[in-house]
């Protein structure tokens, strides 16, 4: 009896740190969930479609064959074997991943558009480096087939126009199906995709292809809003298309002085929005922007590039919207483009991602109040409960 009295005492302490052991992984294992996993379903969550003129009134079935349901993101960066650090490209991949994931499950769009720079380093990557970057890409970015994903070029993948080579071209082409001058019509809205970094001016073998390429577009979209005519000899034999107005995505932005005149919270820096913009290197020239502006008279324009969000008018009647970075490792609250469209109208609203530190913040919290919890333990912290306790006898003895 006594000898068995002695052993349950001495597994007491043992049973003790067990138990204590087990609440910490416990409590760990909740915040690590928590902040990698669930908030981004809190937050994504919180995102509503927009609703546009006439689909207010309209069923779940019409507005499900009438609107197309958007998002626009930019500027993911997926850092590179030169320039990435493991741990900084393992913990940036995670984020968008989540990120990107959540937002399909939660939303579920009709189509994706990525408005350049997926990567970081293929303006300079090997072919095996560039192998690697799209495998870890469509792991990231995987979709249902319900699902489209449509990606363009930019100067972080081809190069900017002085290391832009027809190599580099096709291979990105190859791998993502894109073609500048390409056009999309989904659900009879047009969607024009630009290689911005060929539209340089200069005569250059790609700018010359793509600017070709451009003018034979702009031509059958123009002939297809035209009313039919038997006297425009110069539309008779052009196949026509939906009679929308096109939208335009592309990686640089049009021709703008500055980032002066944005405004919201994901807009540039005090600092930066004063810094003039150098012309076909943060933005595109005034002759290729107007060249553009001229061929396709577009209803909305929407780049990247900049990393910063801006709504700028041209032509005081064309919106352009510069869509913020996707990745925490180019701003704290990154964001992406939540879009209603149909063939005459547009509705556009953002979704925030996790801000990087609010994180931060929950795991710094939960780190000290983890330092507390061990000390406690081991007696070398009075835990609050009985320092209160203390406290109440004092008085009362006074």
């Amino acid at each position: 009896m006594l000898g068995s009295s002695s052993t349950t005492v001495k597994n007491l302490p043992l049973k003790r740190r067990l138990c204590f052991l087990l609440k910490l992984v416990c409590f760990v294992s909740s915040v690590l969930i928590f902040c990698e996993f669930l908030i981004y379903y809190m937050v994504i969550f919180q995102c509503r479609w927009p609703d546009v003129k006439g689909a207010a009134h309209m069923s779940e079935k019409e507005t499900s064959a009438s609107v197309l349901k958007a998002i626009i993101l930019a500027d993911t960066h997926l850092l590179g074997e030169i320039k990435g650090h493991w741990l900084d490209k393992l913990r940036r991949e995670w984020q968008m991943e989540r990120s990107f994931q959540t937002a399909l499950w939660l939303l579920q769009p009709d189509i994706v558009f990525i408005l350049g720079d997926v990567f970081d380093e293929g303006k300079w990557s090997s072919p095996q480096a560039w192998a690697d970057d799209v495998r870890r890409f469509r792991k990231m970015f995987r979709h249902s087939v319900y699902t489209e994903l449509v990606v363009i070029a930019g100067n972080h993948d081809i190069g900017f126009h002085y290391e832009m080579t027809t190599y580099k071209v096709n291979r990105f082409e190859k791998v993502f199906n894109f073609t500048s001058g390409k056009l999309i019509t989904r659900k009879g809205i047009n969607f024009v995709l630009v290689n911005s970094v060929a539209m340089e001016g200069d005569g250059c073998a790609v700018c010359r292809t793509t600017e070709a390429k451009l003018v034979a577009l702009s031509h059958k979209l123009n002939c297809s809003q035209q009313k039919p005519n038997n006297s425009n000899k110069r539309c008779s034999d052009v196949e026509k298309l939906p009679a929308s107005e096109p939208i335009l995505l592309q990686h640089y932005p049009l021709y703008r002085k500055s980032d002066a005149e944005c405004t919201g919270e994901d807009s540039a820096t005090p600092e930066e929005k004063n810094i003039p913009f150098k012309e076909k290197y943060d933005v595109l020239s005034q002759e290729a922007s107007q060249k553009l502006l001229w061929w396709f008279q577009p209803r909305l324009v929407l780049s990247g590039h900049t990393h910063s969000a801006c709504e700028v008018l041209h032509a005081g009647k064309i919106p352009e919207i510069s869509v913020p970075s996707f990745s925490w490792r180019n701003r704290n609250n990154p964001s992406f483009i939540m879009g209603s469209i149909t063939p005459t109208d547009f509705s556009l609203q953002k979704c925030f991602l996790p801000f990087e530190s609010r994180v931060f913040t929950i795991y710094c919290a939960a780190g000290a109040l983890l330092v507390i919890l061990v000390l406690a333990h081991v007696q070398l912290l009075t835990p609050p409960f009985y320092f209160a306790q203390r406290l109440i006898s004092k008085h009362k003895a006074v």
